[in-house]
């Protein structure tokens, strides 16, 4: 078979321009045409369905288009046959490898074909020497149409292998033969394995230097022909050399003995510096061998943003704002708390509707029990009055300034607190501690009273205290012990807010002297200290006598600094007393809630 190369892509576009083939013989110059039982002439192929001696030559083949005109000469030898052996007389030499599972490929591959073009049926018959080798027989087997499969492959397998292909072709049938000079060796190569890259995608930054490396094993026994090359979008990176952007490393090679035989090949890929074009691309990394041609890729991304450093910062300021917030709304709660009711009014209900007449009850040792004191008098008959009524614009109820004259104390006392918001409870250190003292001393000289007021105190501490019974003492202590034992009532009740008052340091040893409800509502809620602003207030007119400039120790106001509404202990009062709010609330639509 003489076949004309000349109807391919890369001499016209055979597809889409019409063209025709004539053949010719050179030596006599005689255009050829089909001979039954010796010369078939199909398109671009010439069959010698017979050949002789006299056929050896040079046939050239003439290819027309309406524009060109193509022209190929095909020499063709014909060789007598060797006397007594089987077989071409040139033969094509095939390696073994003994041991293993190994195959003998036929060289009439275009044959077999260009005969399946012709949808011509073939078959094809394998020997040795002159022997017909029979399918599966003597670890042989014939395998995918075109080879012969030899299973544990020993030094006489060695030999000459002759495969010939029998069809019907021109109304004759024929055959046509290729014979094989094999022989065995120690040495082998299997399919290569692509060990990197892994079909993986990688991450890396634009800018920066990107290696990565190709590694292939071989298994083999000698050196494998295998060669390892890097494609990008199925195109060949050739560059080796480091001046350009992107090139490749030499191909090394590394043998192995344990686990198993073989050599490991390497070639590296690198980018000197990573450009935009390089990414979203399969770089794959290809193996060529006799064996097969095994690849693996990997497929180059930029990062991901790096949202952990900036949600870091966000929880971190996050976090910082919360703890300063938190201090500041510690240090400063009473101030924020003050400015929001001032500006927003409208928030807050309107106390006007509520039925009460005062804002607070002032609660206060009156002049003839034990524990009085003239400071708090003044304080409650003086100053409470001038800083909260005047200038805060407060309506107090304070006793021995507010009582009718000729009510009843026990209901003046249950009345006046019952119309008020708040109870400003005063006292010292000698309020509630110096009344017990003074019934332990006065024990020992009479039992009679001691028992009267001991039964008096703890009926006021038991809470069960019966306001309107008939008490055997004088109206001031009367009044102290029935302000008291209201005190209790409300804290029970729980209708009436109670703010301490200290007006002066107290210790642990006489707070332990106090009566349990007293120290239990100290220490859930606190207690307004008067003795702190003494102690501002001392600093203040020490600052006035060292200084001749009253820009130093702040702006002039008509009150002293204790009396000013700005100090400390009048805006911790001002925020323990009701607010005065703007939003109205409608008695009618409150009970249609309720129902």
């Amino acid at each position: 078979m003489l076949n004309s190369t000349l109807v391919s892509p890369e001499v016209f576009d055979f597809t889409a321009v019409p063209y025709n083939i004539t053949w010719y013989d050179s030596k006599t110059g005689q255009e050829l045409s089909n001979q039954t039982g010796r010369i078939l002439v199909l398109w671009e192929t010439l069959w010698f369905l017979n050949v002789t001696l006299d056929d050896s030559g040079e046939y050239v083949s003439i290819l027309r288009t309406p524009f060109w005109c193509y022209k190929q000469a095909t020499k063709l030898v014909v060789e007598q046959p060797v006397t007594g052996e089987c077989g071409r007389p040139r033969k094509v030499g095939q390696k073994l490898t003994k041991g293993v599972t190994d195959m003998l490929s036929c060289p009439l591959k275009k044959y077999i074909k260009k005969l399946d073009s012709y949808n011509i049926p073939s078959f094809l018959k394998w020997y040795r020497g002159c022997e017909p080798i029979v399918d599966g027989t003597e670890r042989y087997t014939y395998w995918d149409k075109a080879k012969l499969k030899i299973d544990g492959v020993e030094t006489e397998n060695s030999g000459f292998y002759t495969c010939t292909l029998t069809f019907a072709l021109g109304g004759m049938t024929g055959s046509v033969s290729e014979t094989i000079d094999a022989w065995v060796t120690d040495e082998y190569s299997l399919a290569p394995q692509v060990h990197e890259p892994a079909n993986e995608i990688i991450k890396a930054e634009m800018g920066s230097n990107f290696t990565k490396l190709c590694r292939v094993f071989v298994p083999c026994v000698g050196k494998p022909s295998v060669d390892i090359v890097w494609l990008a979008k199925d195109d060949f990176i050739l560059n080796t050399n480091p001046s350009d952007r992107v090139y490749t490393s030499q191909q090394r090679l590394q043998r192995q003995d344990t686990p198993q035989k073989g050599v490991w090949l390497e070639r590296l890929l690198t980018f000197s510096e990573l450009i935009e074009d390089d990414f979203y691309i399969n770089y794959t990394c290809r193996a060529y061998s006799a064996r097969g041609s095994p690849e693996g890729y990997f497929t180059l991304l930029p990062p991901d943003p790096n949202i952990i450093l900036p949600i870091g910062f966000v929880l971190g300021g996050v976090a910082f704002l919360f703890i300063i917030s938190v201090i500041i709304y510690y240090l400063f709660k009473i101030d924020i708390v003050l400015w929001f009711r001032k500006v927003f009014p409208v928030l807050y209900t309107n106390t006007d509707s509520d039925g009460k007449l005062y804002d607070a009850y002032v609660a206060y040792p009156s002049p003839c029990v034990i524990g009085y004191s003239k400071e708090v008098e003044t304080f409650a008959l003086h100053t409470l009055p001038q800083v909260l009524e005047k200038a805060c614009g407060y309506k107090l109820f304070i006793p021995g300034r507010d009582c009718l004259p000729g009510q009843a104390t026990v209901d003046s006392v249950e009345e006046n607190m019952q119309a008020s918001r708040r109870l400003l409870l005063l006292y010292t250190a000698s309020t509630f501690t110096s009344k017990r003292h003074t019934s332990s001393t006065s024990s020992n000289n009479n039992n009679n009273d001691t028992s009267k007021d001991s039964n008096s105190i703890d009926k006021v501490e038991s809470k069960t205290v019966d306001i309107s019974s008939s008490m055997s003492y004088d109206g001031c202590a009367r009044l102290q012990l029935e302000s008291v034992a209201a005190m209790h009532r409300a804290l029970l009740e729980g209708s009436l807010k109670v703010v301490l008052v200290e007006l002066e340091e107290i210790t642990p040893a006489q707070l332990a002297l106090f009566p349990e409800s007293v120290r239990h509502l100290r220490k859930k809620q606190g207690a307004v200290c008067w003795w702190k602003n003494q102690r501002q207030t001392q600093r203040w007119r020490t600052c006035m006598r060292m200084s001749e400039d009253e820009e130093k120790c702040g702006k002039d106001t008509q009150l002293m600094p204790s009396l000013s509404p700005s100090f400390r202990f009048w805006k911790e009062m001002r925020y323990h007393m009701p607010v005065r709010g703007k939003r109205v609330v409608y008695p009618e639509k409150t009970a249609l809630l309720n129902l």
